[in-house]
């Protein structure tokens, strides 16, 4: 065999040795055909019918119902645990139908529920239920529910909610919620939301705010503008201005004492005039929650120092971007 010739490496096989085979003593087939019966837990031949093995175990998934309609309940042993609530969760429940339409279901559920549930875990369920509506109906993601979950458990677990508006209460915690998501909203998109006056929300969020210390979040211009642009059907470029406008605008010392969304909304509506593509202080008004005086004030006081804002960053962003476009106030 000449030096450039190697023997070819054989990985071996298993050793036979060492594998456990399951035969059948009637049947020798080295191929058997055994077959598990997890009815009686038996290990079965499935050509003689010889048991082979006795109480297995069935790995299967335990997709049981006790359902009183027939048909498949996908159910396995119940709902998870919910952890916005107390204790083990391991109550039963009388299900509503069934029943024939006599309403002898439902009324025994009523009455079960009233008698097992204790009152704060009722209150915890029908806020959970309130918070989840309403936050529905605006589109607010999965997070900040549960957030706003987790606010009111601790307000109902301190028992901060005793002279409270429960209402008021219900909407301080999703107003901070989307704070501490960093998905801001405006006192006035809460009040819509939830029908509850400003003032008792504003009321309500400064007591949690003073009882939950520095976990409340904060609001910053730049948390509303992308969501105020999108809304007025402003394109990136003016987003990008806007926001560089707001930048500058809060290192001058002229516009202090003016609140994030009062210089938000003036920054848009300086930006989109700017490039041409001008909105009102009425459109901005309705989409900001901010007044129109408010914002003509504002915009009038960042106007009287536009030098200083219209840097030639901001002013070579965009082509049509004109300082004589700009509304003299």
């Amino acid at each position: 065999m000449s030096q450039t010739e190697r023997t070819p490496h054989v990985i071996p096989g298993p050793d036979e040795r060492f594998s456990v085979k399951l035969l059948c003593r009637n049947c020798r087939d080295p191929i058997p055909n055994i077959v598990e019966d997890f009815a009686s837990g038996d290990l079965v031949c499935g050509d003689c019918g010889l048991v082979l093995g006795d109480r297995i175990i069935d790995t299967r998934s335990e997709w049981r119902t006790f359902a009183n309609d027939e048909g498949d309940d996908p159910s396995r042993v119940g709902n998870a645990a919910n952890p916005f609530l107390d204790g083990a969760q391991l109550d039963t429940v009388i299900a509503r139908g069934g029943d024939k339409g006599s309403g002898l279901a439902k009324d025994l559920n009523r009455t079960h529920g009233r008698t097992t549930a204790q009152r704060h875990e009722r209150n915890l369920v029908q806020a959970y239920k309130e918070i989840s509506a309403l936050c529905d109906a605006y589109d607010i993601p999965k997070t900040i529910v549960d957030i706003a979950k987790q606010l009111y458990k601790k307000v109902e677990d301190e028992q901060w909610q005793r002279g409270k508006n429960n209402d008021a209460i219900i909407a301080a915690c999703i107003f901070l919620a989307c704070r501490q998501d960093n998905a801001p909203r405006t006192f006035k998109e809460i009040c819509a939301l939830t029908k509850v006056d400003r003032k008792d929300i504003g009321r309500t969020f400064k007591f949690l705010k003073s009882k939950l210390g520095a976990n409340t979040g904060t609001t910053s211009s730049n948390d509303l503008i992308a969501r105020f642009c999108s809304n007025l059907n402003l394109d990136q470029e003016t987003w990008r201005i806007t926001k560089l406008l707001t930048d500058k605008a809060k290192e001058m010392e002229h516009i202090s004492g003016k609140s994030p969304l009062s210089i938000a909304s003036a920054c848009i509506y300086m930006a989109s005039h700017l490039i041409g593509n001008g909105r009102d202080a009425k459109a901005i008004s309705d989409i900001a929650g901010v007044g129109e005086a408010t914002i003509k004030s504002t915009y009038k006081i960042i106007y009287a120092n536009r030098k200083e804002l219209l840097t030639p960053e901001i002013m070579e962003r965009n082509p049509k971007a004109l300082e004589s476009n700009l509304i003299v106030p």
